[in-house]
């Protein structure tokens, strides 16, 4: 659920790098910024919770790919980071840098970070370049450091933006230019809710339908080709994990309850975009968010349930991560669950708070009168 709101809450990278091509001017500008700066610390908190469930619930997964895949990950925090400081000191006196050369560190940011979290998970599909031997500990004299986990590539994590492998790259790419464009998509609708500037809004129904073409174009085939891959299947009776034709497709028909999901969700964005391309309805925003979200968490069942490995390893098909040999230990996740009880209290705040900061429309006359502003 957490990789689903991280995902839908992208918006706030997309409109990012949109200020440009929705403004002719610096009024129109500071409205765009201020709509999207307004939401930029719940992408951030969502990233880190994100991160911290998955230390406490897969810390195998965890120090394999965080501590494996270093260089993809070093790049999603440093674009996240340069995102906070550029928020806080665009509009600061006597910044010496000017606001443009903040503007591009969140357009970096609004490009890096969807593309390379969409990558980043397209490879639960084609996996990574790993290996995983927990007898390393104790073998002080092998050529391998004392850690379980081992990435065995110097690139750590960026090869699979050229993997050629069963032509891994173009599957990985085709998942983060389409995060990429759905959260443009989202942004645009999300400040549509948010501005009457007739300016800003004429640009938005000029991008809306070519973003909508892209974003089918990118989705459909990352989709219709993982339901044609060989995928990572485990033996449940052994545990031996093995190459299965059409294994995705397969978790998704013998599991009709999660094929319903999926259609769900990706009915959502669907008829969320139809909603905005042809009502122009306000609400459009919460079918596409929402759908994004259900869509998502379907995509992470389709990786993990139905035995099958969903981190899996293309150097040591044996090495490849399940939820039965990464988990965390029985204390812990039970501890979690207790904790998950927090959960709904969360929820309610974010909603409160969000309703707050969105009681009413951003407009060039609130922008003049404010200092309070990004």
């Amino acid at each position: 659920m957490l990789g689903g709101f991280l995902v839908a809450m992208l918006f706030v990278q997309g409109g990012q790098t949109l200020f440009g091509k929705l403004s002719e001017n610096e009024e129109e500008k500071t409205i765009l910024v201020n709509i999207i700066g307004h939401k930029w610390e719940f992408t951030f908190t969502t990233l880190v919770v994100f991160g911290g469930a998955f230390f406490a619930s897969f810390p195998l997964f965890y120090s394999t790919s965080f501590g494996g895949a270093y260089w993809v990950w070093y790049a999603i925090l440093f674009a996240f980071i340069v995102q906070a400081v550029s928020y806080e000191y665009r509009k600061k006196e006597n910044n010496v840098y000017g606001s443009k050369f903040y503007e591009k560190l969140l357009f970096f940011n609004g490009t890096a970070a969807p593309v390379l979290l969409g990558v980043a998970v397209s490879t639960f599909f084609t996996g990574s370049l790993f290996s995983v031997d927990k007898t390393r500990i104790v073998r002080l004299g092998s050529n391998y450091d004392a850690v379980i986990s081992q990435w065995e590539t110097p690139w750590h994590g960026l090869e699979a933006l050229w993997t050629t492998d069963h032509l891994a790259f173009l599957q990985n790419i085709a998942l983060g230019l389409a995060v990429l464009v759905l959260s443009r998509i989202n942004a645009m609708l999300y400040i549509r809710k948010m501005t009457n500037n007739k300016a800003i809004l004429s640009k938005i129904e000029k991008c809306l339908p070519k973003h909508s073409m892209l974003f089918l174009v990118f989705f459909l085939f990352w989709l219709i080709r993982l339901l044609f891959i060989d995928g990572f299947a485990v033996k449940p009776e052994t545990n031996e994990i093995y190459m299965q034709a059409h294994k995705y497709a397969l978790n998704l028909i013998e599991n009709p309850a999660l094929l319903v999901f999926l259609l769900t969700g990706i009915v959502l964005v669907l008829y969320g975009l139809y909603t905005a391309l042809f009502t122009k309805k306000e609400k459009a925003f919460w079918f596409t968010a929402s759908g994004t979200l259900v869509t998502v968490m379907s995509i992470f069942f389709i990786a993990a349930f139905n035995h099958t490995a969903f981190y899996p390893s293309t150097f040591d098909i044996q090495s490849s991560l399940t939820l039965a040999n990464s988990a965390s230990s029985k204390f812990t996740l039970v501890v979690m669950s207790y904790v998950s009880l927090m959960v709904p209290f969360v929820l309610a705040y974010i909603i409160w708070a969000w309703q707050k900061m969105d009681a009413h429309k951003i407009s060039i006359d609130e922008m003049a009168q404010t200092e309070d502003k990004y």
